[in-house]
């Protein structure tokens, strides 16, 4: 299908505020072996885009200097050896970077169909999160069912969909939020138990739920402020997973022994770093187990706000406040 030879993407004016994105223009890239060109429709809003346009994540060495995780939108081109792929396709896809553009090379190992019934601004708001719960909560902490765990953030886009996830298959989900609204989410959403940080300690509250067992996963974004506590919530071969350092990254005077006498795991991961056959094995999961929850209506995006691209400082502003529940879109 024919394209343009140039694109609007977003651009920076070096390190800083939401301020130093601007729209310009530049070159279509050109799909490489394995990888597809998509007319990207919408793009999802993720925090490590906050923290690259800061300066403090850089983009692996051969990946798009753009921001931009996710994107839903048309197959235009097939590079060499991708099958399963055609151009005319609708996809979803975990990009290495490059989303916030009109165009965007991905991976086709890191690429999904749109479910079914799903448009571009649903589709979007899918992968950045589903790949990085499902590594992490899933595959790495091994949650099954009839397991507890606690989800810090729960109103967050990785929250909300943590939630529902391990709500849906088979385990009893505990949630810290930062207000009463939040809260309230979360429960519909399928928590059992939404904590209030702000006027609950979560570590008496899952000690009180549990009669003093702990939960067997805890999915961590908070980092050095939450690590003590996390390991005293844990139960016996409890395995905390840790995604983020929003708490700080640097954990001082912790007491190490819960992890040897409760034989406690702690692991982590970033998804950006991982193998492109890593991400695929992730998207061959996501295919199998989380594709037909969301065909069959069980699991969700929370959609917080749909912003054109051309607004994106603002999208960035309300990410950094706080205030959203759900997921941030960009439109094209």
């Amino acid at each position: 299908m024919p394209h343009s030879s140039s694109m609007l993407h977003v651009g920076l004016n070096g390190f800083g505020g939401p301020e130093a994105m601007v729209v310009t223009e530049g070159p279509v890239p050109q799909p490489k072996d394995g990888e597809i060109l998509v007319r990207v429709a919408a793009a999802g809003i993720n925090r490590p885009d906050v923290l690259q346009r800061k300066g403090e994540y850089p983009p692996p060495p051969d990946a798009s200097p753009i921001l931009g995780l996710e994107i839903a939108g048309e197959v235009m081109e097939v590079g060499k050896d991708v099958k399963g792929y055609a151009p005319g396709d609708m996809v979803c896809a975990l990009a290495n970077g490059g989303g916030y553009a009109q165009y965007c090379t991905v991976p086709a190992g890191q690429a999904l169909p749109f479910p079914k019934g799903y448009d571009a601004v649903k589709a979007a708001a899918l992968p950045e999160t589903f790949f990085t719960v499902w590594a992490n909560l899933f595959m790495m902490a091994g949650l099954k069912e009839g397991e507890s765990v606690l989800i810090h953030g729960g109103s967050s886009g990785i929250g909300t969909t943590a939630i529902q996830l391990a709500s849906a298959l088979g385990a009893r989900v505990f949630t810290t939020a930062g207000s009463a609204e939040k809260c309230e989410a979360c429960l519909g959403l399928g928590a059992s138990r939404a904590i209030n940080y702000r006027d609950e300690d979560f570590v008496e509250v899952i000690a009180q739920e549990t009669g003093k067992a702990g939960v067997d996963v805890i999915l961590d974004m908070i980092g050095a402020a939450y690590f003590e506590r996390n390991l005293k919530s844990l139960a016996k071969d409890g395995r905390l997973s840790m995604i983020a350092f929003l708490g700080g990254a640097v954990a001082e005077k912790v007491n190490l022994v819960p992890i040897m006498t409760r034989r406690l795991h702690v692991t982590g991961s970033a998804m950006r770093p991982r193998t492109a056959a890593e991400k695929q094995d992730i998207r061959d999961a996501l295919l199998a187990t989380a594709w037909p929850l969301l065909e069959a209506g069980r699991v969700a995006p929370v959609i917080h706000a749909v912003m054109p691209f051309d607004r994106v400082a603002d999208a960035h502003r309300m990410m950094e406040e706080g205030d959203h529940i759900g997921k941030i879109v960009l439109t094209f």
